[in-house]
């Protein structure tokens, strides 16, 4: 069986205490030889699910993204993580992953 690492990160890195690198999931394509798809197109479905498919908060999707939400005021009592609520939301997008009829497959280029 393989080691279990608990750490800070979802998706942690080669180095200890670093997240995976931002160029991880591109470089992943790049060996699939997948052209028609960008990691940016991968965060984009998901804010496109969550807006148009659930009742989960704008606020709430934008955070997951890592985006910064509202303005400089806002942000200035913006000071909890919503992490349950995140977890929440994951969850939801994780079950409508796991459904294949939802979920493009990607075919080698080399195929």
């Amino acid at each position: 069986m393989d080691e279990v690492r608990i750490g800070e990160f979802v998706f942690p890195g080669q180095s200890a205490n670093k997240p995976l690198s931002g160029m991880a999931l591109e470089m992943v394509l790049r060996r699939m030889k997948i052209e028609n798809a960008t990691v940016h197109g991968f965060r984009s479905s998901f804010r496109d699910w969550a807006g148009e498919c659930t009742s989960f908060p704008r606020e709430l999707a934008e955070t997951a993204l890592a985006h910064v939400i509202g303005d400089k005021a806002e942000q200035a009592y913006r000071r909890g993580d919503a992490l349950e609520k995140r977890r929440v939301l994951m969850d939801s997008w994780a079950l409508y992953c796991k459904n294949t009829t939802n979920v493009v497959q990607f075919r080698n280029a080399q195929q």
